[in-house]
């Protein structure tokens, strides 16, 4: 099930006080149906960087018919959410687009979380001459410039999982600071409004971990008994939140209440928390399996986990939105939202069994269509029509 932001959370009735405040309105904006409008625009519920503005791809026409030939600049390669989104691309997109007659090929490049050097390579994308860029999870300012020149050249470029604040990209995510209050909000239901807790961050500067992390501490400054005891960096990497978790556990011998941390890290958590022999507080899960393991082999443990960016679904949502906008079906707004996804543990007993194993590295699939499917994607674009029954034959001008 998907969260209503006026609805319950998990099996807690938690609900975020929207009705009175007004949405964002910015050009595009007014465009989306007023739900999407009201539940994932509101001002007082996303960052303030958030593009919000008409996109520059309203009118877009593709430089090339298809076949294309996309980049994925892909700013780093060490963690689960990232292996899981390159099986997707590799085993299911890539192929699945290539027999549409729709893609040629895709050059994919590692930057490891150098900026400069996904600059470069996102250069060299442009002048080989690719018909469109995605990147991913990147620095919000660091790349403006080149995606400015990307776009001077007919390549439009697409961030998804958090955005860039050039006006020339077009982003994709669910709302993060949407997310990150209600992981802060479960956390605060979990141990009745009171205790310590500390927070695991994911990547500092980027706008998906700082966004989540806004959201977070927004929904517990509403508890004045729930103190923010230490916070570290998992870099979205469950070895480095095992390892920094483990030495915050070291020199902080204090009571931890729970432990709120950014997948893909929560492993890491349950993990360092089981080798530190202390009373396992509760941990926000998103969807790794080991971490979702632990919870179906402990069914007391956790009252829900909360999914904010399934790795697969969210690389094909921002992926089906490139091929929308190179068919010319015109995106509204430069940010395109979807909304946080839940399970309690009846649900997680259909999709994990009790033979799972806590060492389990893999993540739990939503699925496109539920995560942001068609019918989603349809009231985000002018023309929105099935991109995977696109005819070129019917489209002269690309």
């Amino acid at each position: 099930m998907k969260f209503t932001l006026a609805g319950a959370l998990c099996a807690a009735a938690v609900a975020l006080p929207l009705a009175a405040v007004a949405p964002a309105n910015a050009a595009g904006v007014d465009e989306l149906p007023k739900a999407v409008q009201d539940e994932l625009y509101n001002k007082d519920h996303l960052d303030s960087q958030q593009p919000l503005a008409e996109s520059a791809y309203r009118d877009f026409v593709a430089k090339h018919p298809p076949p294309w030939t996309i980049g994925y600049a892909s700013s780093y390669a060490g963690n689960t959410w990232r292996a899981n989104v390159m099986e997707r691309l590799q085993n299911t997109i890539i192929p699945k687009w290539k027999k549409l007659g729709l893609i040629k090929d895709v050059v994919i490049t590692q930057s490891n979380l150098n900026d400069s050097a996904q600059i470069q390579q996102m250069r060299q994308l442009v002048d080989r001459g690719v018909d469109a860029i995605v990147v991913c999870c990147s620095n919000p300012t660091a790349l403006n410039q080149t995606v400015k020149y990307a776009h001077d050249r007919g390549v439009p470029v697409f961030s998804g999982i958090g955005y860039l604040t050039s006006p020339y990209s077009v982003n994709s995510s669910a709302n993060f600071v949407v997310g990150g209050e209600l992981l802060g909000e479960w956390m605060a239901n979990e141990i009745h409004g009171k205790g310590n807790v500390l927070i695991v961050e994911g990547i500092p500067g980027a706008s998906a971990s700082d966004s989540q992390n806004q959201g977070v501490l927004r929904a517990l400054k509403k508890y004045p008994d729930i103190k923010v005891v230490g916070s570290v960096a998992g870099m979205w990497t469950d070895q480095v939140a095992q390892s920094e978790i483990q030495k915050w556990l070291a020199t902080n011998p204090g009571q931890l209440d729970g432990v709120i941390i950014q997948s893909a890290s929560e492993l890491g958590a349950v993990r360092a928390l089981m080798q530190s022999g202390r009373p396992m507080p509760p941990i926000t899960i998103g969807g790794e399996r080991g971490a979702l393991c632990y919870w179906r082999k402990n069914p007391k443990f956790i009252s829900g986990a909360i999914q904010a960016w399934p790795p697969g679904d969210d690389f094909e949502m921002s992926w089906n939105i490139m091929m929308r906008t190179l068919e010319g079906q015109g995106p509204k707004v430069a940010s395109i939202l979807t909304k946080p996804f839940s399970i309690n543990y009846d649900e997680l007993t259909k999709v994990i069994d009790d033979k799972c194993s806590i060492d389990d590295a893999g993540w739990f699939t939503v699925g496109v269509e539920k995560w942001a499917g068609k019918a989603w994607l349809d009231q985000f674009f002018l023309r929105p029509a099935d991109p995977e029954a696109y005819d070129p034959a019917k489209h002269p001008k690309t």
